[in-house]
């Protein structure tokens, strides 16, 4: 990694390119796309707002790294000038292509009511750019040492992971509240083709978040990053998305050190519809199974290749054991400024337990009603989202746990698993280059209590301990209370790598009959975040 950064500095100072740099593809960092709303939540433009990330040349996101109105004689400021506060590090814009690269810092110290004295010492790169009309490429790495929070130490320590990045290299050894972890890394790279304005194509390895709120209950980027392909397609109203993704199951027993983890596949659809300006549906449904079990190895089911076939008739002809889900994704532009939305998830369905009242653990499903928008009350530059999220019972587990709907010891939707009702809000506030955000998580959910499965861990077989058939309902288990507040205030430097001054302030309360932990966790730095990393569960 040093060698990396001694090579960025060599760039830094070897070149002197001042055109802009076409951003083709953005990670998905959702701070930075509500401050987008009003451009992507217009009624005057037909956008596929809930597929992301977005790897396309649309203008909405053109203007992603424009949100800040810089002065007009910028271009004439110094080299250095421009490089810090305006620029990418290194800028190459030729007729045939376009290569833009950046050093991205992310160093956070803090103080935590549980563990002291917490920090953050991340470095990253980003390296992006274009060859030609058609292929586009993407890439970033960070190498990472943290002092965590308390109750996000006793996360990587239960888990194994720390979340949504990847393994830490002695995690396996730490026991205290005050361990240090070591050099873990995270990486992606996504390469793109697009042969025609109708068909994209894309082979990468990140995450993606299906939906328009904040949380998403068919698909999320919360868990790690995953290898997959990926094919988009576009016809008048409609784009329809199919990819298929390799995933594991890092939990022992391994199968064997030469095998390394469990691995499992699975393939997405989901096609969204842009009825009219303001009224868009999206079809969801998704399939993952086993790569090898004691019958032996399986490996890519070519069953699922098709991209346009609907999976869960496949599934039922091939009598397979796989794990089939299905989802719904709304949104209604209210006005100008104000969009509903909302989202439902199926994973089990049978009528006679669905319309009955017996509380049936097959009634697994999930849903979310959420509003967001901007400018209310005339506060040009405020910026609003209020969700409600919940999951019945042992929702996105299966009787086999490899095959449930998680990745790296995570769940693919949301962080809470199932048996939850959750509320949150976000507002955020932008002036220039400065920025407020503040947010609220209230939750309750029900925990496992003497061995039995409740139906909130998602790593559970539901034939494993489960309570009954029926009798069973939202928050069942040890009833506990979270409430989580997150208030930031940043100001950003350069808008083309979201490198900012931030001091942030968390408080954390978790409850139930049997214990009672609240953490205040206070923390400053100098932060160039590009992506979404969760901390509030």
């Amino acid at each position: 990694m040093k060698r990396i950064t001694i090579l960025a500095y060599l760039f830094f100072f070897a070149y002197e390119l001042s055109a802009q740099t076409p951003n083709n593809y953005q990670q998905y960092s959702f701070p930075q796309t509500q401050r987008l709303d009003s451009i992507i939540y217009n009624t005057g433009n037909k956008f596929h707002s809930s597929i992301k990330p977005v790897f396309s040349d649309h203008p909405v996101f053109h203007a992603l790294g424009d949100t800040v109105q810089l002065d007009p004689d910028t271009i004439r400021k110094s080299w250095l000038h421009r490089k810090l506060f305006h620029e990418h590090l290194i800028e190459i814009n030729k007729p045939e292509y376009s290569v833009y690269a950046d050093f991205l810092p992310d160093f956070l110290v803090g103080k935590d009511s549980q563990s002291g004295t917490t920090w953050l010492n991340t470095r990253g790169f980003q390296l992006g750019g274009s060859i030609g009309k058609k292929f586009s490429f993407y890439t970033s790495g960070y190498e990472n040492q943290a002092k965590l929070a308390g109750y996000l130490t006793d996360f990587v320590n239960e888990h194994q992971i720390v979340p949504g990045q990847g393994i830490e290299s002695h995690v396996l050894t730490q026991t205290t509240a005050a361990a240090k972890f070591d050099d873990w890394a995270y990486s992606s790279a996504v390469l793109s083709f697009t042969p025609s304005k109708y068909i994209n194509l894309t082979l990468g390895q990140d995450k993606h978040f299906i939906g328009d709120g904040y949380r998403s209950m068919l698909l999320s980027d919360l868990s790690s990053n995953y290898p997959f392909f990926k094919a988009t397609f576009e016809l008048g109203n409609v784009r329809f998305m199919s990819f298929w993704a390799q995933m594991q199951d890092i939990r022992a027993p391994i199968l064997s050190y030469e095998n390394g983890f469990r691995k499992k596949w699975g393939v997405f659809h989901y096609a969204d519809w842009n009825v009219n300006e303001r009224l868009s549906i999206g079809f969801f449904e998704s399939i993952i199974w086993q790569d090898a079990d004691s019958t032996g190895k399986r490996g890519f089911d070519f069953a699922y290749i098709n991209p346009l076939v609907f999976l869960r008739p496949v599934e039922k002809q091939l009598g397979s054991p796989d794990n089939s889900m299905l989802g719904l994704n709304l949104k209604y532009e209210l006005s100008n400024n104000i969009v509903a939305y909302g989202q439902f998830v199926l994973d089990e369905f049978r009528a006679s337990d669905f319309f009955s009242n017996t509380g049936d653990w097959r009634n697994k499903w999930g849903m979310q009603l959420g509003v967001r928008g901007y400018d209310p009350f005339a506060i040009k530059g405020l910026h609003y989202l209020a969700e409600f999220n919940t999951a019945r019972p042992y929702t996105y587990s299966h009787r086999a746990p490899i095959i449930n709907y998680g990745h790296y010891n995570q769940p693919l939707a949301h962080p809470m698993g199932a048996n939850f009702r959750e509320f949150v809000t976000i507002w955020q506030y932008s002036y220039k280059r400065w920025n407020l955000l503040g947010q609220i998580n209230s939750a309750r959910y029900g925990l496992d209590e003497g061995g039995k499965n409740y139906g909130k861990d998602i790593y559970r077989s539901y034939d494993e301990q489960r309570i009954g058939d029926t009798g069973n309902h939202i928050t069942q288990g040890i009833k506990t209370d979270f409430l989580y507040i997150d208030g930031r205030i940043s100001y950003l430097l350069n808008p083309k790598t979201n490198l900012r001054f931030e001091l942030g302030g968390v408080i954390r309360r978790e409850k139930n009959t049997f214990a009672s932990n609240q953490t205040n966790w206070l923390t400053f730095g100098l932060r160039s975040s590009l992506r979404n990393l969760y901390q509030d569960f």
